[in-house]
């Protein structure tokens, strides 16, 4: 089985990439699921499904678009008063024991991020049953969407523990009621326990890289970028393995324009400069480049021939890089080492320095400078950058923690 996960800043146009995905998968015969909890339903838009998706707004069931494709527009609200009612109930009630008042008990119960996650847990369902060949999901618009994909793993960890000792006490709710205050039905244990055990299975699926990819979809703008670098560092740093990203909506180049047509030149030379640098951003991944096209995306018809701009003759469900771009080395008692693969081998190459919460590395190219930007992860940002070191295409940028 795969698990393909697009992710991006919202308005790139990873919904479409993910439904031309999809058709592109289903056409070549692999029974295919496209999933999304987005709450616009961007999924009925992009495949035009809107009287189907009416018919079946009070469910969460999957519904076919052609042979070997499936369609999944996930209401997190109605997956969780279906799936995980009982828990949210009860953790409210115990809010509202407090004295807490009743609306705003549940809505303390619904913890940021926790619609996310009962979203995922879907995925984890579909992946369990093995009703698919391909899973293909569209991720919400989120900067913080990794961190919803390395979730699961901290709260299963966290979770096993909890349970087991809960679960001890099991047999003297009294006793256990006397210390906390709080009495917990065993119904309640068993479900958690059951909640717990999905999503280590989801954590599972999510981290082997022979299963799971995810796929960046960035616009050709620096916020845009930026964003998908994030993401990308963020990825590596969760084990979680990013094959490839697609710079969507590229204004097509034209070497003959007329000064009337000034204001488009300029977007579109600065465009293919942000294609430039984002080849080397994004090293080692391979990168797609797909055009803006002349009208809007909707339809089977327009999404299968964004696919083969996209794909052209290859098969979307195979992993196009695996490996691990950045990584990070704990060098006690003091030093820390961020290891980044970059394209190019020379120190005469590069300028590097650091600013804030990133590293810059302005680079010297055939056609001019570009200028890559580093995200650091958080763990560095009391730490001082002593040193850089290339080889072999890896650059080690070394940090000392404070005295």
């Amino acid at each position: 089985m795969r698990l393909i996960i697009y992710t991006g800043k919202g308005g790139t146009g990873k919904t479409v990439i993910s439904c031309s995905t999809a058709i592109k998968l289903a056409e070549k015969k692999y029974n295919t699921l496209i999933i999304s909890s987005d709450p616009a339903h961007t999924l009925n838009d992009a495949f035009q499904l809107q009287s189907t998706i009416t018919r079946n707004r009070n469910d969460n069931n999957a519904i076919d678009v052609f042979p070997c494709l499936q369609v999944l527009q996930i209401d997190p609200t109605l997956e969780m008063n279906t799936r995980y009612r009982e828990v949210i109930s009860y953790i409210a009630s115990m809010f509202s024991s407090k004295g807490i008042d009743e609306v705003l008990a549940y809505e303390i119960a619904m913890m940021p991020g926790m619609i996310q996650l009962f979203s995922l847990l879907k995925v984890e369902e579909v992946i369990r049953l093995r009703s698919h060949d391909v899973v293909v999901l569209d991720m919400p618009a989120s900067g913080e969407a990794l961190r919803y994909l390395y979730f699961p793993k901290l709260v299963g960890k966290i979770g096993n523990r909890v349970t087991s000792l809960l679960g001890a006490f099991s047999g003297f709710t009294e006793i256990f009621q006397a210390f906390s205050g709080i009495s917990i039905p065993n119904k309640i244990l068993r479900y958690e326990k059951d909640l717990f055990n999905s999503l280590n299975q989801l954590s599972d699926i999510i981290k082997d890289n022979s299963i799971t990819t995810l796929r960046l979809v960035a616009n050709p703008d620096s916020f845009s970028i930026e964003n998908a670098k994030r993401a990308f560092m963020a990825a590596s740093l969760y084990g979680i393995n990013t094959d490839l990203a697609i710079i969507n909506k590229i204004f097509p180049y034209k070497d003959s324009e007329v000064k009337s047509d000034e204001f488009y030149t300029n977007w579109t030379k600065f465009q293919h400069v942000k294609v430039r640098e984002a080849k080397s951003n994004f090293y080692p991944l391979p990168i797609r480049e797909v055009p803006l096209h002349s009208t809007e995306l909707a339809g089977i018809e327009m999404l299968r021939a964004n696919a083969d701009i996209i794909f052209g003759d290859d098969d979307p469900s195979m992993i196009f890089y695996t490996g691990k771009p950045y990584s990070v080395i704990d060098q006690p008692p003091k030093n820390l080492k961020i290891s980044v693969k970059v394209p190019f081998t020379q120190k005469q190459d590069y300028d590097i320095k650091r600013l804030g919460s990133e590293v810059i590395i302005k680079l010297d190219s055939p056609t001019g400078y570009l200028v890559n930007v580093i995200p650091l992860p958080t763990i560095t940002f009391d730490m001082k950058m002593i040193g850089t070191r290339l080889r072999n295409n890896t650059l080690n940028v070394l940090f000392r923690r404070p005295d």
